[in-house]
């Protein structure tokens, strides 16, 4: 096989594919990269068997034939190649010794055979769904901060994408809070029900470009999905089961709705978490008082007291949250003013839209006035 590129080109490429190589596995093949350029064109793909990356990258094929490369040893070579215009060769031989060339810098490093490599597992094409890559960006970074990072519920660190004529439903929770955004897609699909690992969602992000005109594929089978973007497919895992029922939390009930600018929350919630430690747990007080709301924290670092101008319809209130939770979801709305809505001190507040495009569920602590 003998190949040329451009470095970036192939840099970018690696950098893709690599987002799918296991940090720790005993199949030392997972740890490779594959070179496919058996056909015309050349693939590169990263496997760990429940996440899988095939990009297609541009070059010159002078030999045809495929080797896998150490993921980790031949993105560092590439990195630290020549940034020139010269083209970037690689060559192996019929024993997978292999040749990587730019310029004056010249590496000599042994490969595996490409046929050892497991391909990505093959999804029919016949469910799916399209969306830009903007929105589906926007939708992960609205709802990804919400998955639980604990291994023992596999349900909470998985996102559910359910499909329901042209509504795309993105839901995410991790027993304190529930992050949700609804989707108004361009045409009606097939219903859909099915729960991605977090970190299929999380790495996705990372290679999508956020382009409100490129658009990217989604394809929908009984163990698996697909996204196919750019030159770029995407295979994941599902996670098996029933997620959870939600429906009867989001009440529209309330006894309390507060209308502020999200700008002044957040400063405000902001500077209090200066005075919270993780190991303190102390939570922010909100006291809903005519057009007020005042916050006040109190650890043992210090106090804060502050007020925000509010539009207040209904019952005065007080009621406390981990502040971490209320930032975390003021910061992925876009609106300047948020509505929230409240039942009582020991019942969720909701953090919605009229429109129903975004909801977030904060669960109250119990305080100590």
């Amino acid at each position: 096989m003998k190949l040329q590129f451009q470095k970036n080109n192939l840099s970018n490429s690696i950098s893709i594919v690599s987002k799918a190589i296991p940090s720790k596995t005993t199949m030392s093949i997972l740890e490779c990269i594959l070179i496919d350029a058996s056909a015309d064109e050349i693939k590169l793909t990263g496997n760990d068997m429940e996440l899988g990356i095939e990009t297609k990258v541009e070059g010159v094929i002078l030999e045809r034939g495929k080797i896998a490369l150490d993921a980790k040893l031949f993105y560092e070579i590439i990195r630290k190649l020549p940034d020139t215009e010269s083209p970037l060769t690689i060559t192996s031989d019929d024993k997978f010794n292999t040749t990587i060339e730019c310029e004056n810098a010249l590496f000599n490093i042994q490969g595996r055979d490409g046929e050892e490599f497991s391909y990505l597992p093959y999804i029919e094409r016949d469910q799916y769904i399209s969306l830009t890559q903007f929105t589906l960006k926007e939708a992960i970074r609205q709802t990804i901060f919400s998955i639980s990072p604990n291994d023992s519920n596999k349900m909470m660190g998985g996102e559910l994408l359910e499909v329901k004529d042209n509504i795309l439903k993105v839901v995410s929770l991790d027993g304190h809070r529930i992050s949700i955004r609804n989707i108004t897609l361009k045409d009606s699909y097939k219903n859909q029900k099915v729960i991605v690992p977090g970190k299929t969602l999380s790495e996705i992000s990372k290679i999508l470009t956020g382009d409100n005109e490129k658009e990217v594929l989604i394809f929908f089978s009984k163990n698996h999905i697909l996204f196919e973007f750019d030159d770029t497919l995407v295979v994941s895992r599902l996670i098996e089961g029933e997620y959870f029922r939600i429906d009867h939390m989001l009440s529209s009930d309330y006894e309390t709705k507060v209308k502020l600018n999200k700008r002044d929350f957040m400063d405000n919630i902001d500077r209090a978490m200066i005075l919270i430690r993780d190991s303190d747990r102390k939570p922010i007080i909100l006291n809903v008082e005519d057009n007020n709301l005042n916050m006040k924290v109190k650890s043992s670092f210090g106090s804060m007291n502050a007020d925000v101008m509010a539009q207040k319809s209904g019952k005065d209130i007080m009621i406390a949250f981990n502040p971490k939770f209320l930032l975390d979801a003021l910061r992925v709305i876009d609106d300047e003013e948020v509505e929230l809505y409240m039942m009582n001190p020991k019942s969720p507040c909701f953090i919605k839209d009229e429109e129903g495009t975004y909801i977030y569920l904060i669960l109250p602590v119990n305080f100590i006035n």
